[in-house]
């Protein structure tokens, strides 16, 4: 989940990032280890991420990693915002020309698909041992990271889940209830009582829309039906494209336009610089979070913004949408501390770190069980009891399948989204439109 530019000017997006090929494992020898034999000689490994705001939350899991391996040093570049349309192009790129990718390099689930059908591109963890993880993971995220060579080739980070943020201000202003129960019985009878609520509010509030984003909205709903239509979206389980006969694709595009056609959101992109300023110039009072969501929130809105946040549970139940995973590029010249480094940022006691910093829902079992997170709170969102929101859910999570192809389908049937809330696409039209793009996105 995160989770720019178009795949079109991929080849560009290296001076587009400030990033060279000379920062990547195979130009400079760096990489990392975190047994106890150390190396002799101080050592640099590259780890590359995406998202907004807090990211990946590994600001303090990769202190801590510096602090305790002083021969090991960790280098952490997120590079975009943007997963699909910039991070994910470059990445392949690297990939192919066998240089520029980092020692450890994070991978969002739309992007799972082709790379575990690109067993040439990624270190086999197996032979350094991570199979001992197996027990650490529910079986499906486990699973995800296991190559069409039947070779362990990823560990997960995070896992979904779903709620709504919520500007609690906002809301006041426009006569709705702040408090989070309250709010969500707002919706409890699911996403038309949302657009209900959503209308009231845009009665009395002139200066900010109820919702962020066509986009956002659509993968939240995405991910919902998905779970009533055999956990797939774009493509089956074969591989084929079903982006015009799966209901969950139609449902979901069909609910994100009427709320944009009914004028509740703000027509921003997101994870682009207009959506970004849409946090700190209050024009939206809604958005879709997953749990990763919260870092993104509290990490772009900012310290002006603390308090003023709150989260609520989500119309029609749960969801799914988002969790990435970590790999170790074979151009690494480090691949042994490399996959050391992986095992620990996917760690139990990693996960809850990244959980304290940005709301990353872990993925391993010891972690979801763990006190820390149940008793959780969020002091930026108003103290909202996240472990309680988010807890009971997590492990119940259905994971979505998602084909090679997923990561260029979501990137162009989205556009086609946005050019409804634009006005380039003909509202009449949108459906073909988007349709057609899907089809032509696949091949």
């Amino acid at each position: 989940m995160r989770r720019g530019k178009m795949l079109a000017v991929a080849s560009v997006m290296t001076a587009a990032l400030g990033i060279t090929t000379a920062c990547s494992s195979g130009d400079t020898g760096s990489g990392a280890s975190g047994s106890s034999s150390a190396a002799a000689e101080k050592i640099t490994l590259t780890l590359q991420t995406f998202g907004g705001g807090t990211n990946f939350g590994y600001k303090a899991a990769v202190e801590k990693w510096n602090t305790e391996h002083p021969n090991v040093q960790v280098k952490y570049n997120n590079l975009t915002d943007s997963f699909e349309n910039v991070y994910w192009p470059q990445m392949l790129q690297w990939l192919q020309s066998g240089t520029g990718a980092g020692d450890v390099v994070g991978i969002d689930e739309g992007g799972m698909g082709l790379a575990k059908a690109r067993p040439q591109f990624f270190t086999d963890l197996g032979e350094y041992g991570l199979q001992s993880r197996q027990a650490d993971f529910p079986a499906w995220k486990w699973e995800n990271g296991v190559n069409s060579e039947g070779k362990l080739f990823a560990l997960g980070t995070d896992v979904g889940g779903m709620s709504i943020c919520y500007r609690t201000d906002l809301f006041k202003k426009a006569g709705l209830p702040t408090d989070r129960d309250e709010v969500g019985k707002l919706w409890s009878g699911g996403w038309e009582d949302f657009i209900k609520a959503g209308q009231q509010f845009q009665g009395k509030v002139k200066d900010a829309k109820f919702i962020d984003s066509i986009n956002t909205i659509y993968n939240v709903v995405l991910s919902q039906e998905a779970a009533k239509n055999g956990n797939v979206t774009y493509f089956d389980k074969n591989q084929q494209l079903i982006v015009d006969k799966n209901p969950a694709v139609k449902t979901a595009f069909d609910l994100a336009t009427k709320m944009s056609g009914s004028g509740l959101t703000a027509k921003l992109q997101n994870f682009t610089d207009g959506w970004n300023t849409g946090f700190v110039k209050s024009q939206f009072a809604t958005l879709g979070c997953p749990g990763w969501m919260l870092g993104v929130v509290s990490g772009t809105a900012g310290d002006e913004f603390k308090g003023k946040w709150d989260v609520a549970t989500v119309p029609g139940g749960g969801g799914n949408w988002g969790g990435s995973w970590l790999a170790v590029p074979k151009q690494s010249k480090h691949p042994k501390e490399a996959a050391e480094l992986a095992s620990y940022l996917t760690s139990p006691e990693a996960q809850l770190l990244a959980f304290k910093e940005g709301g990353n829902l872990p993925s391993t079992i010891p972690a979801q069980d763990n006190p820390e997170l149940q008793s959780a709170t969020n002091e930026y969102f108003n103290n909202a009891p996240i472990g309680k929101i988010f807890g009971p859910s997590i492990k119940s999570l259905q994971p979505i399948f998602l084909g090679e192809k997923h990561a260029q389908v979501k990137r162009e049937v989205e556009q086609v989204l946005n050019g409804t809330e634009q006005g380039s696409v003909p509202a009449d039209q949108a459906w073909q439109k988007f349709v057609e793009a899907g089809q032509k996105a696949a091949g």
